[in-house]
């Protein structure tokens, strides 16, 4: 059972890599995907397109903290705790990679049309962020009540 336990401590310690991996990986591609049409079709902005395009992979970056800090956790007390907080985060951190990636495509669109309106478009952008940093935050946080 013990030997169990230490499985899935570790599989809690890589998960928000893993997950916010995935997530960076889709979010970053499906921004890119929009930044390339974009450059297609216009003259300028090139940066702008390519900075939102970019913008999912700090979930990954994120999910790469944690993976250190938790390891410092694992044991058979710990075990069950590491799993939760590793795979929860990590789940949440892909969603919100995702959900940004999709929002980028959005800004890149509304950009691309309008110029003047890089601003507004990146809010949503930013809100999302800031549900991965809170997520981040709190497995910190919950982590450092794990006993060893």
């Amino acid at each position: 059972m013990e030997s169990f336990i230490n499985m899935l401590a570790w599989v809690g310690v890589f998960a928000p890599v893993a997950f916010g991996a995935i997530g960076s990986v889709l979010g970053c591609a499906f921004a890119g995907q929009a930044a390339i049409g974009a450059l297609l079709d216009t003259d300028t902005n090139y940066g702008r397109f390519i900075g939102l395009s970019v913008l999912p992979s700090t979930f990954v970056i994120y999910g790469i903290v944690l993976m250190f800090t938790l390891q410092a956790q694992v044991s058979p007390v710990s075990g069950g705790g590491l799993f939760a907080i590793g795979v929860l985060s990590g789940i949440a951190l892909l969603v919100t990679a995702l959900w940004q990636g999709r929002l980028c495509v959005s800004a890149i669109n509304a950009i691309k049309e309008k110029p003047e309106i890089f601003g507004l478009s990146i809010t949503p952008v930013a809100i999302i962020e800031g549900f991965g940093v809170f997520v981040f935050i709190f497995a910190l946080v919950l982590s450092g009540n794990l006993s060893a």
